[in-house]
């Protein structure tokens, strides 16, 4: 017999199916403004994995005004809830909670809502002003009203789960936020409820944002091997000659310059991306970059060019009349390490 509770609307409604299956310390919650896509079903299978099979899974699906700014898609935003609450049962749902925009902002919009500070006025802020400020004051009206012990969020969307995680550090949430690596389509486009806006030509644009990722990050790979080889001996002209002995004096090159000139790390990992989407601006339909950048996680702010540790290679372009977002995660060196 299914224990799928199905569609609740209202806050009692979910009070009574978390009162009746939740388990302390085995609930979680997974947010969706709706749309759902395998990459929802992703996050939904991740959370009832981490409660198991006993524990108390409910998705979310509200479409924010908050976090809308004048001229942004609040009203032409996909909304298929029928379909969404039979995705999230099958992927391991107890209940989709979907309110009304009166049940989440009773008496109207919240004149007290949660400021994200100076991260939220970054790369998506500084495109989307107060766009943040909307997300997190939803969030954390969801946390308050979804009681979660845990709850999961997807890595493309990564300034946002940067800044959940900020927020629920700096308020004191009592609840674990966890990152969901980016779900695919097999050519590489990063799944997201917008991309059903895209014709086939603009699809065909539109897969320059992953591929210059790749290609970022692929530079970056080359990289961080050439500099793993260079340190295996000390830079003298014993290593040459020794890496010579065995055919390798032209890597011994490359691995020094990689590791010693100016001009490699960061810089060289924009500059393989951004010779991606420089070509993808000439397409037709062309790609319209709104950013590339290459940021510290803690704050979103650029990395310089002796970073060490874990970084985001982030972008944000539109393509005909949709905008998409998309980013890859990297890691720079060994903190400590001698170049």
């Amino acid at each position: 017999m299914s224990r799928f509770w199905g569609l609740l609307s209202d806050t009692d409604e979910l009070a009574d199916a978390h009162a009746h299956i939740g388990v302390p310390g085995h609930n979680a919650v997974v947010m969706t403004m709706g749309a759902l896509h395998e990459g929802h079903a992703t996050l939904v299978r991740a959370a009832r994995e981490h409660v198991g099979p006993k524990g108390f899974v409910v998705v979310t699906v509200f479409v924010n005004p908050l976090q809308f700014g004048q001229g942004e898609d609040l009203d032409r935003y996909p909304r298929t809830l029928e379909a969404d609450v039979r995705l999230a049962e099958q992927a391991g749902a107890d209940a989709v909670f979907a309110p009304s925009v009166d049940e989440v902002y009773p008496g109207g919009q919240p004149q007290v809502r949660i400021s994200a500070g100076p991260m939220g006025e970054r790369l998506e802020g500084a495109t989307r002003p107060g766009h943040f400020d909307g997300v997190l004051t939803v969030v954390g009206k969801l946390l308050h009203l979804t009681r979660p012990d845990v709850a999961f969020f997807g890595q493309k969307d990564a300034q946002q789960l940067a800044m959940i995680r900020r927020m629920v550090r700096d308020l004191n949430f009592g609840v674990r936020i966890v990152g969901v690596p980016t779900a695919r389509e097999a050519d590489g486009l990063a799944l997201s409820s917008r991309n059903r806006y895209l014709s086939t030509e603009e699809r065909r644009t539109a897969l320059a944002l992953s591929q210059a990722l790749f290609a970022g990050s692929d530079r970056h790979a080359a990289q961080e091997a050439l500099r793993a080889r260079a340190r295996e001996v000390p830079a003298t002209h014993a290593r040459a000659q020794a890496l010579s002995a065995i055919g390798e004096s032209r890597a011994a090159a490359d691995a020094h310059a990689v590791a010693k000139v100016p001009g490699g790390g960061p810089a060289a990992v924009r500059a393989a991306a951004r010779l991606l989407l420089d070509d993808a601006a000439r397409l037709r339909p062309p790609l319209v970059l709104d950013y590339l950048a290459l940021v510290d996680p803690a704050d979103f702010t650029e990395i310089p060019d002796d970073f060490t540790g874990e970084a985001v290679l982030a972008v944000a372009a539109k393509v005909g009349t949709t905008r998409l977002i998309d980013n890859i995660p990297l890691t720079f060196g060994t903190p400590g390490a001698a170049s």
